[in-house]
């Protein structure tokens, strides 16, 4: 047994541990938040005005979408390349850098958030401090630039984060002439290429378009072309996501199963067609956009098809690598080695659920993607169906358990209640499903997304059961991921405090049984990939964006910004309704 991560790479750990205490202070805010949309929309328990709700919903958007899984990312990956190159940064303080960066970027942009809540948000920048726009930030909705500037200083903070790794794994080849990049590592920069092709285009809808026009230097954006950008990136960070989940489910959850990894070349093709194919399918998000060609959105919708590939590569070579695990521990039969798997291992069984969320959630994706039948569910309560199965479970989750292995290993401490620990991830994985399965059905029949008052003035037409009986499951779903989500947050502090004992998790990774040696060196071409990706990427975007910017221009034709502010007075004198409406 290997000494935890924490004694071989003392300084790296106090990193990891930092970007992971960030990411859970997010995670705790945003189930907060979560848990207040849950039951304001369902009627259950409302304490503040309609208007605020939109506040909330941007919180909960920014703080679990963006801030949770990205600062988990980049904890997970610095583990990852300093465990398996063996070496830490090139310079520590380079890499606190990069943190100091996204945290900051992180603080500005809670501050604009929570200035929301204020009966009277100060001026700042020239105007009132709130950021009611969701974590989209679509115009002509207009926050306060502070949230702007904070988004761009936390993107370059990832930028630097990637430089950082790139850097190491540079140092490491010149002391290693020949040998291959090792797995984790290569899963680390093949996700951060796919992230500097793409946050391309978020940075330059905020830095050329939204900030300036937020501080009053235009007078008006074009709502399709920066839109189009956000989208350009919107889709790439799904995956950024959900990549760090694909690292633990092929390198911890074949550990975990007692097993080895079934194959680390099909592992390294999954990784490269998420740079080639993650970017250029981003339209699919814009089929109701009149100002698109339908051409260029039916494309859209054959590459996003493509998407399935790795997916289902994916799923073979994780089952395959846990029925070997399983039958190593003596299971047998066709079916019945699965009851040969660690089922009370926490870190395994959340994993596992995850994973089977993930395949239900891949499903509801290709509805997603389909231009015909996405007009059915587009903004309507489907769509949080399928980010909260994606992101929210198949992410999420296995965010959560893999720390029950990964944490011991940065602080050197035993885990904490592993019987609570499994009680924990299975009920997530409850609350998940009762609370997507409302989704879902309520989306089919038409209640709209991103509104405090789903119902307005008419009833639904449910063909099984009643708009009451999806309400309630959502509440409850809702109220469960809460319970669960601070169960694990206890778990975690109790763990870090748990300072006199020795972790029983042996840190060791094992080789996989088809390794890297059996695999063409040109799948470690990173220059070769990224090429490609780029060429696929104009292929796919420099007629839409030019078609855009021909019609409306770069900065569109007189767009004001729409307040998100919204007045009490106007509140009271136009009703619930019509505040609602202008706001979706």
């Amino acid at each position: 047994m290997t000494a935890p991560f924490a004694e071989r790479y003392p300084a790296e750990a106090r990193l990891v541990r930092a970007a992971m205490l960030n990411s859970f202070v997010a995670f705790g805010i945003g189930a907060i938040f979560g848990l207040i949309q849950a039951l304001y929309r369902t009627d259950v328990l409302r304490f503040f005005e309609a208007p605020k709700y939109y506040t909330v919903l941007t919180g909960h958007g920014v703080f679990l979408v963006l801030t949770f899984t990205i600062t988990f990312l980049v904890g997970i990956y610095q583990w990852a390349v300093t465990d398996s190159l063996e070496r830490g940064p090139v310079d520590i303080r380079f890499s606190w850098f990069w943190y100091g960066l996204m945290s900051t970027g992180t603080i500005l942009v809670a501050i604009s958030i929570f200035a929301g809540f204020l009966e009277e948000p100060p001026q700042v920048l020239g105007s009132s401090l709130s950021a009611d726009v969701l974590y989209t930030f679509y115009a002509p909705l207009q926050a306060n630039p502070l949230y702007y500037i904070g988004l761009a200083v936390f993107v370059i903070g990832v930028w630097l984060a990637g430089f950082d790794w790139f850097r190491t794994w540079r140092s490491w080849k010149r002391d290693n002439p020949g040998e291959r990049i090792p797995l984790r590592t290569f899963m680390v920069l093949t996700t951060m290429l796919m992230w500097y092709l793409s946050s391309i285009g978020v940075v330059v809808s905020i830095v050329v378009f939204i900030l300036p026009w937020s501080l009053g230097w235009v007078d008006s954006v074009n709502p399709l072309l920066t839109r189009t950008l956000f989208w350009y990136f919107g889709h790439m960070v799904v995956y950024f996501w959900l990549l760090p989940a694909y690292l633990l489910w092929y390198i911890v959850l074949p550990k975990l199963s007692g097993g080895r990894l079934f194959s680390d070349p099909l592992a390294r093709v999954v990784f490269i067609l998420f740079v080639l194919l993650s970017t250029p399918v981003g339209v699919h998000h814009q089929y109701m956009d009149p100002g698109i060609a339908e051409g260029f959105k039916f494309i859209a919708m054959s590459n996003t098809m493509f998407l399935l590939l790795p997916s289902l590569l994916t799923a073979f070579t994780v089952v395959a690598s846990m029925e070997h695990g399983a039958r190593q521990r003596g299971g047998t039969g066709t079916f019945d080695w699965l009851r040969a798997l660690p089922w009370r291992n926490p870190a395994f069984t959340g994993m596992a659920l995850a994973g089977l969320i993930f395949a239900f959630g891949g499903f509801t994706g290709i509805v997603n993607a389909g231009m015909n039948i996405n007009y059915l569910v587009h903004n309507t309560l489907w769509i949080p169906g399928h980010i909260h199965t994606q992101v929210g479970t198949a992410t999420a989750l296995t965010l959560m358990a893999g720390s029950y292995w990964l944490v011991p290993q940065l602080t050197g401490n035993r885990l904490v209640g592993r019987q609570v620990a499994l009680f924990q991830v299975v009920l997530w994985f409850v609350g998940i499903v009762f609370m997507t399965n409302a989704m879902y059905r309520s989306g089919l029949v038409g209640v709209p997304r991103r509104t405090a008052e789903p119902q307005y003035s008419f009833e639904y037409n449910v063909g099984v059961g009643s708009m009451g009986e999806l309400n309630a499951q959502i509440a409850l779903g809702g109220t469960l991921l809460f319970i669960s989500a601070f169960l694990f947050l206890t778990l975690m502090v109790l763990t870090v405090f748990n300072d006199d004992s020795e972790p029983v998790v042996d840190g060791t990774i094992p080789k996989a049984l088809s390794g890297p040696e059996d695999s063409p060196r040109i799948l470690d071409n990173l220059r070769l990939w990224f090429g490609i990706a780029f060429v696929l990427v104009i292929l796919a975007y420099a007629l839409p964006l030019a078609n855009i910017v021909a019609q409306g221009g770069p900065f569109g034709q007189d767009v004001p910004p729409f307040p998100v502010a919204i007045d009490v007075v106007m509140y009271l004198q136009y009703g619930v309704e019509s505040v609602g409406a202008l706001l979706t």
